[in-house]
């Protein structure tokens, strides 16, 4: 029970967004052996304590929609119209009322102060280091002044023997879903008018997860 809005073709991460475009028939099928492995059990705890309006940043498929905390109002956004059609189909099999827009992070399609919270898994990942402050500031804007903002992403582990298998594993990564293990997104929190609540690691140490808060004007 999804509601879609049409929106105008997105400028930004273009490589990504053709990428999902392409894959989006068989992403739940290539993502599979790490949504069962690890990624589901932690979508729960990512969105705990969270309530309100909330909107799903990049939000694919839809398969943060088993993890929304009951009572919320939820909107989930993607470049990709192939990955948003296939979230619609995953929240109208769940019964979830989830409104959907094709929207680009660097220009979200919501008002100002518009969602007590934003939750985006895996995406940041995903978008170009000239992209990383527009999408900030983007999230930032939609976000209430007492709202928070949650980032789930990977990151390159300072263990040798971890670290060498990410480095092997980048090309299947970039060349698959267009994502990487460096994401630079951490750098412009600054300019984007963000301070950060809490950063912590939960996976081992290669997936972090960091709360942010829109600063507030001295």
């Amino acid at each position: 029970m999804s509601q879609t809005t049409p929106q105008t073709t997105p400028i930004a991460s273009l490589n990504a967004r053709r990428t999902y475009e392409r894959i989006a028939s068989v992403y739940d099928l290539l993502d599979a052996p790490y949504e069962i492995g690890w990624k589901r059990a932690l979508r729960r705890g990512v969105f705990e304590g969270l309530s309100g309006a909330i909107l799903d940043a990049g939000c694919g498929t839809g398969c943060n929609f088993v993890a929304y905390p009951a009572g919320v109002s939820a909107s989930g956004c993607d470049a990709s119209a192939a990955m948003l059609e296939r979230a619609r189909a995953r929240a109208e099999k769940l019964g979830l009322l989830v409104e959907l827009r094709r929207s680009d992070l660097t220009r979200l399609d919501w008002r100002d102060n518009r969602f007590d919270a934003i939750v985006a898994t895996f995406v940041f990942a995903c978008i170009e280091d000239h992209e990383q402050a527009a999408a900030l500031s983007e999230l930032r804007r939609v976000c209430k002044p007492d709202g928070e903002i949650r980032i789930v992403d990977y990151r390159l582990s300072p263990r040798p023997l971890v670290r060498a298998r990410q480095k092997l594993m980048s090309a299947w990564l970039n060349g698959t879903f267009a994502a990487t293990y460096t994401p630079t997104t951490e750098k412009y929190f600054d300019a984007a008018g963000l301070e950060v609540i809490e950063e912590k690691f939960i996976r081992s140490d290669v997936l972090k997860m960091i709360r942010l808060r829109p600063r507030k004007a001295n």
